[in-house]
Formats: C-alpha cells, sequence, structure tokens
C-alpha cells in the first residue's frame, strides 16, 4: 500500500494566491505533489502563492487550472469532496482517516485507479452541484462550538492522514473489481440518460427538473460502478433509445 499514488488536492474557486501557496506547503509536507485549481479569482500563476509555499515550489510549478470542477475530476475514480453541510445530497460520510484508508484501498489497485480531494472557496465553501460531482463526503470533526479551519489547515490534517496511513491495509477487498470507472465516464453515462429521458418527456412535468437531474447523478454516481459496468449501461440506454425510434 505504501506505494499507492497520492490523490490530487483540488481547490476550487480559490480566492487568495496566499492560501494557494500554503496549501502547497501543507501538501508537500506529507508527500503530496499534484495541485489542481478551478477557476482561481486571481488568475494563475498568482505572486502571492510563492512567499507563503515556503520552499514548495514544485507543488505550485506543476499546478494545473481548470475552467469546471467536472474537467478537473475527469480522470479521477475516486473524489472526496469536503464539507461540514451534506445537503441535498446522498452520500457516504469519512473522516479524514476513513477517507485516506479508502484512498489507498483504492490507489492500491493499480490501472486507472485515481484519487482526488474537493475543497471549496475560502469564504463559501463548495456549492451543492461541486459536491453533486464527488463520489463521498469528507468532513473533519472539530469542536461545535468553534469549527473554523482555514484552507490549508484542512488540507494539512486531509494530507497527514493520507501520509500516516501508509501501511494500512483495506477493512474490505472485493473480488473480480478492478475499481470504479473514472468520472468522465460517469458523466457521459449522466449525459447520455439526459438526452433520452428529455426526449421522453420525463422532466417536462413542472418543478420536477432540477431535483430530478439531482436525483439521477446520486444514482449514477454512488454506487462506484466499474468501466465494464457504465460501458454495460450506456448499452442498455443506446438500446432503449434505438427501440423508442424504430417505433
Amino acid at each position: 500500500m505504501s506505494g499507492a499514488r497520492p490523490p490530487a488536492i483540488i481547490l476550487v474557486r480559490p480566492q487568495l494566491g496566499a492560501n494557494i501557496g500554503a496549501t502547497a506547503r501543507a501538501m508537500l509536507n506529507f508527500g503530496l505533489t499534484e495541485l489542481r485549481l478551478v477557476a482561481p479569482r486571481d488568475g494563475w500563476p498568482n505572486p502571492d502563492a510563492g512567499p507563503s509555499a515556503s520552499g514548495a515550489d514544485e507543488v505550485l510549478a506543476s499546478a494545473q487550472v481548470f475552467g469546471t470542477v467536472t474537467d478537473a475530476v475527469a480522470d479521477l475514480t475516486l473524489v472526496y469532496a469536503t464539507t461540514l453541510r451534506h445537503r441535498a445530497l446522498t452520500r457516504p460520510v469519512a473522516t479524514p482517516h476513513g477517507a485516506a484508508r479508502a484512498m489507498r484501498a483504492e490507489a492500491g489497485r493499480g490501472g486507472a485507479a485515481y484519487c482526488g480531494v474537493l475543497f471549496g472557496p475560502e469564504r463559501s465553501g463548495l456549492e451543492t452541484e461541486d459536491l453533486a460531482v464527488a463520489h463521498a463526503i469528507l468532513t473533519i470533526p472539530v469542536n461545535p462550538s468553534f469549527g473554523s479551519l482555514n484552507l490549508a489547515q484542512a488540507v494539512l490534517l486531509t494530507a497527514y492522514e493520507w501520509f500516516r496511513t501508509a501501511d494500512a491495509t483495506p477493512d474490505v477487498v472485493m473480488d473480480n473489481y478492478d475499481g470504479p470507472a473514472a468520472n468522465v465516464e460517469l458523466e457521459r453515462l449522466i449525459a447520455a440518460l439526459e438526452i433520452e429521458l428529455t426526449a421522453a418527456n420525463y422532466y417536462a412535468i413542472p418543478g420536477r427538473s432540477d431535483v430530478a437531474r439531482l436525483t439521477l447523478r446520486n444514482l449514477i454516481t454512488r454506487p462506484g460502478f466499474s468501466e465494464h459496468e457504465v460501458r454495460t449501461l450506456r448499452g442498455v440506454v443506446r438500446a432503449l433509445a434505438s427501440r423508442r425510434i424504430s417505433r
């Protein structure tokens, strides 16, 4: 397990360059080097990031920038989203320790298995639309009377748990399972379903559209379908669509 690929740290709409630098510092302390930025408020590169990185320049130099959360997680097979509020989503909820063990088990499968953790903007945190892209929720237990963690602190705790579970073994191993499909494959399945459901007027009922779409996304992203299973489901959608068109 110690050779498992470390997760990507994904900052969604980060606001301050100094916080990005402090995040890089926290990451490198515990061996994480892949930083992804989604629509940083002040653009990238940011001159304020370097000083607060305190030497973690390699993390900043290799940071990737994406326009959307969906693009940032497209190649990942297990994504955690950090939040204190679960909102309307049905997702497994883990502590940093539990998430670290799950990510190590996932990364240890090899092949395309690759994990990531989403962190939201400093002031507001992740939106429901951001959380919907993730497979699970990561919540850091804090003093209920004072739950004020800054961005770099949250990343530090998550990275630390990854680091200290290097020799952990998974609690459950599933036979004949090569790990969840990459997010991009799930998005293609959701898009195919959306096309057919729209054609069938499924979303035509007033007030149903947004809730139904979110529920559909829950149903597709929660189980951890393998790539083969996703291809099978897309084949089912195509078969049903062909039957509808041929009538």
